[in-house]
């Protein structure tokens, strides 16, 4: 397994971190690890699975709203180009 060293963390983020490791009743570092290799995993979906999610969630059956739609006829005339 690989190590890593991460340097200048805020203390109210380090000590957020130690409370919620506490609470899991795991170690700071075991948090950490827990966090970082869930993190991981995370990231691997893909921006247009983030995007299918998101647009379901806020627009989803039920979410939607009805909207009259104008007609799509032409009152203009058809350009002629011959004679």
């Amino acid at each position: 397994m690989a190590n890593i060293t991460i340097r200048d963390i805020p203390d109210s983020a380090k000590e957020a971190l130690r409370v919620r490791a506490a609470k899991a009743g795991v170690s700071l570092e075991a948090y950490a690890r827990q966090v970082l290799h869930a993190a991981s995993k995370a990231s691997g979906q893909t921006p247009a699975s983030n995007l299918l999610r998101l647009s379901r969630e806020f627009f989803g059956e039920g979410k939607g709203v009805e909207l009259e739609l104008p007609s799509r006829a032409s009152s203009r005339q058809a350009v002629k180009f011959d004679g």
